[in-house]
């Protein structure tokens, strides 16, 4: 069967719910993936036909039920490096690429010393695998409470080639922090965590809330800080004197971050916009 009529047969069923142009893009993703074919091979070669098509009508029946184009690949694309993904994980986003790097400007150039840094919820192991990329003085650790994740984490440290301490934990447990951590100092602590309240799932597109973990993604109205309350408890114990702890946040309570950090002493705290205006990180420091 020829490519251009799988493409037509795409456009034919899934327009009316994504647009033209974000259905091309995910059947060249596909067509990349299984056959090797790119666009501009196909647009070289209109009659180009390949003989197992199911994976695309597959494909294509998994994007009629809104099922994201990175789980159907099981891949996606952080900050330069590629990352395995499934419904375990929450997808990277580039928000998230944006704090990480925050994170590596932030660190000095010329300094040679060992930098500890933790990352909590680690998830696919997007963040803790990209610092560990790109600061060649960090040891990483990676904290999540989810097998199914940090089993994806792995598979990805190791497709990255970078070596990571990973901790299976949940950093809503304060009891147990002194045996996860072995009393361990970090410079940097950073998390994206959970952070979309209940009230706001109107607000989000079916493929995410009908298919990303909200293990991952939502926390009660009554208490939408709850991770930032605890992981700043733990910063406040555990970062080093003059340390940093990053967070991304819920664009909605940028001025509430602002006023948990300062109760908890932090220093030099900036909330910093991202690539849409939203308040969307934010960075102390230890007193």
């Amino acid at each position: 069967m020829k490519l251009k009529e799988i493409q037509q047969q795409f456009h034919l069923e899934l327009d009316a719910i994504y647009g033209k142009e974000e259905v091309d893009s995910f059947f060249f993703l596909l067509i990349e993936s299984f056959y090797n074919v790119s666009r501009i091979k196909l647009a070289m070669d209109t009659d180009f036909a390949v003989e197992n098509y199911s994976s695309m009508f597959d494909a294509l029946e998994q994007l009629k039920d809104e099922q994201p184009i990175q789980y159907i690949l099981g891949e996606t694309e952080f900050y330069g490096l590629s990352f395995k993904v499934n419904p375990y994980t929450l997808i990277p986003r580039p928000e998230t690429e944006e704090l990480v790097e925050w994170i590596v400007n932030h660190q000095p150039k010329t300094n040679s010393a060992e930098l500890n840094i933790l990352d909590i919820g680690t998830g696919s192991g997007c963040i803790a695998i990209s610092l560990a990329k790109h600061i060649p003085n960090a040891k990483v650790y990676a904290l999540d409470v989810s097998e199914g994740a940090l089993k994806m984490a792995k598979q990805n440290a190791e497709l990255n080639d970078v070596s990571i301490e990973f901790i299976e934990a949940n950093i809503l447990k304060p009891e147990t922090w002194s045996d996860t951590f072995k009393n361990l100092k970090f410079s940097v602590i950073v998390s994206n965590p959970p952070y979309v309240r209940e009230q706001e799932k109107q607000l989000m597109k079916p493929n995410v809330l009908n298919n990303e973990p909200h293990l991952a993604l939502f926390v009660k109205d009554e208490n939408p800080l709850l991770f930032y309350k605890a992981i700043a408890q733990y910063a406040v114990i555990n970062l080093e004197r003059g340390g940093a702890l990053f967070f991304e946040i819920n664009e909605f309570l940028g001025r509430e971050m602002i006023h948990l950090l300062t109760a908890n002493n932090f220093v030099n705290i900036q909330l910093k916009q991202d690539i849409f205006k939203k308040d969307r990180m934010i960075k102390g420091e230890k007193h």
